[in-house]
């Protein structure tokens, strides 16, 4: 017999900032990589034979919890990614949620219905990863191995092996980042033990480090986001930056004629909740500089500045960038948000104002 523990990756930029990643290289977050550590304790007194993994970074790098504690080589296997989700690949939940309604509400209780140009189906995904499970079974009888894959494969996996059709998917469990689950294979059969298992993620060592967060919900798509539009926004962007300047405690210094002439040279993003401007952010002349970054007072605490993140990394990832940085004004509540999404102080600039760094680049191993 095989025992097969499969586990879905740890907290990856989609998840966080409600952009369908599917098969893009997304990086872990800093509470995905406190995940890892959660799991490397998990499975420390639990001796694996082998490890496999997608080739995509968040598996591999989840994988490191245990290959690399256990002295294992990585397995790399293509056929156990993610679904491909064709042209979605990289767009906002809240953009898809605009232009293609009826699919996500496809994607998320219809699979059976679900069709994306350019995308894998739901069937395809489920047979390429059966075939990877049973082969990897096949290849280690008797062994204990980990197989490190995605959150919507690894349902359509442990739906089927527990009888559950396509289009019956819905009604099954959506297991967290690095959820845990037991098959056990033998004689070509595979049974579930258990599933969707993150009790390593219950402990107060891990607690410890959890801050509270408000997002949306999988079912929430959150923003979309277009090119911030002048003179017919200007109104909606000088009381959208007035009230940071005013928070920060710098309101003397708020300039809306010099900031409306940075905004027409500088690309900047306004960010839209069902059809409503909500937020903005805008990236300096220096790549992977932010030079603004707001939300509505009337819509914060809702999950929605960390969405501006999402929309810095990928503008600064595209143009070959690995850190976002962006100078603090004043005194008001910007830092310790920053500071809870992994920007770390890297000096001071001029006039003793501080400077905030966050890495997004790769990690070669995990490559």
């Amino acid at each position: 017999m095989t025992r097969i523990y499969l586990i879905r990756h740890a907290e990856a930029e989609g998840n966080l900032y409600r952009i369908a990643q599917g098969q893009y290289n997304s990086i872990l977050t800093d509470r995905g990589w406190r995940q890892v550590e959660a799991l490397r304790q998990r499975f420390a007194a639990i001796p694996i034979d082998a490890v496999y993994a997608s080739d995509l970074y968040r598996t591999c790098a989840t994988a490191g919890a245990i290959y690399r504690s256990q002295g294992l080589e990585l397995h790399r296997r293509r056929d156990l990614r993610e679904i491909c989700v064709g042209r979605w690949e990289q767009m906002t939940w809240g953009d898809i949620a605009r232009t293609d309604g009826e699919q996500l509400v496809n994607f998320n209780l219809h699979p059976e219905k679900w069709h994306v140009e350019g995308a894998e189906e739901p069937r395809q995904v489920l047979d390429r990863v059966l075939a990877a499970v049973r082969q990897i079974a096949a290849e280690n009888e008797g062994k204990t191995v980990a197989v490190v894959s995605h959150g919507y494969a690894i349902r359509l996996l442990l739906a089927e092996l527990q009888g559950y059709t396509l289009d019956q998917l819905s009604a099954t469990p959506v297991g967290g980042n690095t959820a845990v689950s037991l098959v056990e294979a033998e004689n070509g059969q595979m049974r579930v033990v258990f599933r969707d298992d993150t009790s390593h993620l219950q402990t107060a060592a891990y607690l410890a480090g959890e801050k509270p967060r408000k997002r949306d919900s999988a079912l929430e798509p959150g923003l979309y986001f277009e090119p911030l539009r002048l003179p017919e926004q200007a109104d909606f962007f000088t009381a959208c930056v007035s009230s940071v300047w005013e928070e920060s405690g710098a309101a003397e210094a708020f300039d809306a004629a010099r900031l409306l002439a940075d905004a027409a040279r500088r690309p900047t993003l306004v960010g839209y909740l069902e059809g409503r401007p909500v937020s903005l952010v805008q990236m300096g002349p220096e790549n992977g500089w932010i030079s603004l970054a707001c939300v509505s007072p009337e819509y914060r605490g809702r999950g929605f500045g960390v969405q501006l993140l999402g929309q810095a990394v990928q503008h600064t990832r595209a143009r070959e960038g690995s850190a976002l940085r962006l100078v603090l004004n004043g005194s008001g509540g910007a830092g310790g948000f920053f500071r809870s999404f992994g920007f770390r102080e890297e000096d001071a600039a001029e006039g003793g104002k501080t400077v905030l760094v966050k890495n997004i680049g790769y990690d070669p191993e995990y490559l």
